[in-house]
């Protein structure tokens, strides 16, 4: 190891050691790294500075400068105080909304966050205990707050925690404020930090929002008549020892629901997620237990909640009776492809309603929207786009649903970030219609392959760890940008899209503008044959992604699995074209 970086580390770590900020605990983990004769932990403690990013912040619990602790916290709250009361200088009543999850230490950063804002003369409003993520959002639109913080590391491993950073609208942070918000981040000191709460100025907040918050998920409701009818559709639930676990079952209650069935291990709440390996609803493995218990008890279907309750996942029986777990795409495919069609049948589609994707969320939802008039508007990867979305529209026309591949989707306009609640009850209305009509949930996603196209949407992620790796990954984002491919795996590429540039290119290379709120790291290419490739760098971990979509045509419920072989096989081909 570097010895010049192990001797940069340790001088960091005396400064802590010497500085009367730093409690005793904190200390005495450094001094436990500074003694041991393995410097990797102390290295990876000190070698830099816990970022503060567009979404706030994340990282590994611990002590040091890249670890979650609360002067991480604080230095954190202290610049996105600054923050606002320069964006709002002079204005009295300022508040902010502050939450947690289930994760270790949750609480005491968000009662730190809580203190640091009072201390700044801005009024908190703090839940009583964890919260969904899509709650916090909420709370902050119905209080008339201009910010707020809910501490999350969302559906990271339990070493995790972190800090998501909201503005006035409900959703995550764009610019300007981004930036500016980490400027002010970025000039704070730790003795700056003013970790002296003022009691006065915290109000705690818990049942009285909840109750805001249920009867505004009940807006998303489409068809009330079809859940009466099937009100004993069994449901199990799984909380993966988060924040869902008392609000879901009682959205769904009062959607009408009336045989719910929980995973008693996993709705207790817990940071270490001992039931787990990882609290991730996009991993099998995290559903196993939902599994099980819905075989015992011949449920119609399984649905999660990751910690912080912004995601879902579904889990259905396929034709022959087997659990499959729906994947991101097919989630959104499904809430879009039911709110089209009931609220046609029922007189509720108005002409100023539009859907919102994200640009590597499948195609197929575009000719869904086609096929039906709908106004279809793609954005980038995050929620804080589709919440942009509905911002720009507020007043004029009429925000329906919007979703991404990531297991995220939001059915109705009162909050502005991914929320699992609503869509989990919007999902069992769904599996209720769907048995009213005598399908399944699985007979239901095969009737939209018959109808719209088959559609296969992989990733592969192309790992290039080190500073070699990064540099990799530039020259090969450069090369696709400096020679787009002509054709993909036999087929002619004839829409290219750069975003970085904001440039499309059409099939002769003519060029034309790309309408995008701001440029970003990602090409994307559409070939004749419907297959789809958009390929960026991870903006966290050192990889680069390739997202694919390969199409193809059903001719029947029985034929998908003749279709995933087929498009598996054309994988392979695509991979072997973009040398991957």
């Amino acid at each position: 190891m570097d010895l010049e970086l192990i001797k940069e580390c340790e001088a960091k770590a005396r400064q802590w050691l010497a500085s009367p900020v730093y409690d005793e605990e904190t200390k005495a983990e450094i001094r436990a790294m500074l003694e041991n004769e393995d410097k990797n932990p102390l290295v990876d403690a000190f070698y830099q500075s816990l970022e503060f990013g567009t979404g706030g912040l994340r990282g590994i619990m611990g002590a040091g400068t890249n670890r979650m602790n609360k002067y991480i916290v604080g230095m954190a709250t202290q610049g996105f105080a600054n923050y606002i009361l320069k964006a709002f200088p002079g204005q009295e009543g300022l508040s902010v909304v502050v939450g947690h999850d289930c994760r270790n230490h949750g609480r005491e950063y968000a009662q730190t966050v809580a203190d640091i804002f009072s201390a700044n003369g801005i009024k908190v409003y703090l839940f009583e205990s964890l919260r969904p993520t899509p709650e916090v959002s909420f709370a902050i639109r119905q209080l008339g707050a201009k910010a707020g913080v809910n501490v999350t590391a969302s559906h990271n491993p339990k070493e995790y925690n972190g800090y998501k950073a909201y503005w006035e609208d409900g959703a995550q942070v764009l610019a300007p404020h981004d930036k500016g918000i980490i400027d002010e981040v970025n000039k704070v000191r730790v003795e700056d930090v003013k970790f002296q709460g003022c009691p006065e100025l915290i109000e705690i907040i818990g049942g009285e929002m909840d109750y805001d918050y249920m009867t505004a998920v009940k807006e998303a409701m489409i068809d009330q008549d079809v859940i009466l009818r099937q009100k004993d559709l069994n449901i199990v639930y799984s909380a993966m020892h988060g924040t869902g676990r008392v609000i879901v079952p009682l959205c769904l209650r009062s959607w009408g629901f009336q045989n719910i069935h929980v995973v008693p291990e996993q709705m207790v709440v817990d940071g270490n997620f001992p039931t787990v390996v990882s609290p991730n609803p996009e991993n099998a493995e995290a559903m196993t237990l939902g599994m099980k218990l819905g075989t015992r008890l011949n449920a119609d279907l399984v649905v999660a909640t990751d910690p912080d309750a912004d995601r879902l996942a579904i889990v259905c029986r396929d034709n022959k009776g087997e659990w499959i777990i729906i994947n991101g795409n097919q989630t959104a495919m499904m809430f879009c492809y039911y709110i089209i069609k009931n609220k046609k049948a029922l007189g509720q589609l108005k002409p100023t309603d539009y859907l919102v994707k994200t640009i590597v969320t499948t195609e197929v939802i575009t000719e869904m929207a086609r096929r039906n008039n709908i106004e279809l508007r793609d954005c980038y990867t995050g929620f804080k786009w589709i919440a942009r979305e509905i911002a720009i529209s507020e007043g004029k026309q009429d925000y329906i649903g919007g979703g991404e591949e990531s297991f995220g989707f939001l059915p109705y306009d009162k909050v502005r970030d991914k929320d699992a609640p609503a869509s989990i009850c919007l999902i069992c209305e769904i599996a209720a219609w769907a048995r009213d009509n005598g399908m399944t949930l699985y007979d239901l996603l095969m009737q939209i392959y018959l109808e719209y196209g088959f559609s296969l949407e992989p990733t592969i992620n192309v790992v290039k760890p080190g500073k070699s790796g990064a540099d990799e990954i530039k020259a090969m984002m450069e090369n696709y940008r400096q020679h787009r491919p002509t054709e993909i795996a036999g087929s002619p590429v004839i829409l290219a899209k750069d975003f970085g540039t904001l440039t499309q290119y059409d099939a002769q290379g003519n060029a034309s503008p790309l309408d995008m709120p701001a440029a970003s790291n990602v090409l994307q290419y559409f070939c004749e044959d419907g297959t789809k490739v958009s390929v960026r760098p991870s903006g966290t971990e050192p990889k680069i992604k390739f997202y694919l979509e390969i199409k193809d045509t059903m001719g029947c419920a029985n034929c998908y699995a003749g279709c995933v072989e087929r498009a598996k096989a054309k994988v392979e081909e695509v991979k072997k074209s973009l040398g991957i």
